[in-house]
C-alpha cells in the first residue's frame, strides 16, 4: 500500500515535470484558495472516460513506471 506522504510526493512531481514548477506551485496556490471537493473533482475529470479507457490508462501507466 502506497502511504500519504508518497502520494503527495509521486502528485507533485507528476504536477512538476507535466506544469513546470512555476504553474505547478500556481495550481497548488488556487486550490489552496478555494474550497475543494475531490470526489467531485474526480467524477468530472474522469466523466467522459468508460470504465475500459480509464482501466487501459491506469495498466498503461503501470508498465511505463516499470
Amino acid at each position: 500500500m502506497t502511504s500519504d506522504t508518497m502520494v503527495r510526493t509521486e502528485g507533485t512531481k507528476v504536477l512538476i515535470d507535466a506544469l513546470g514548477l512555476q504553474l505547478a506551485t500556481r495550481f497548488f496556490m488556487l486550490i489552496q484558495r478555494e474550497p475543494f471537493d475531490y470526489t467531485k473533482w474526480q467524477c468530472d475529470l474522469m466523466e467522459d472516460m468508460s470504465v475500459k479507457e480509464i482501466s487501459d490508462k491506469a495498466a498503461e501507466y503501470r508498465r511505463q513506471r516499470k
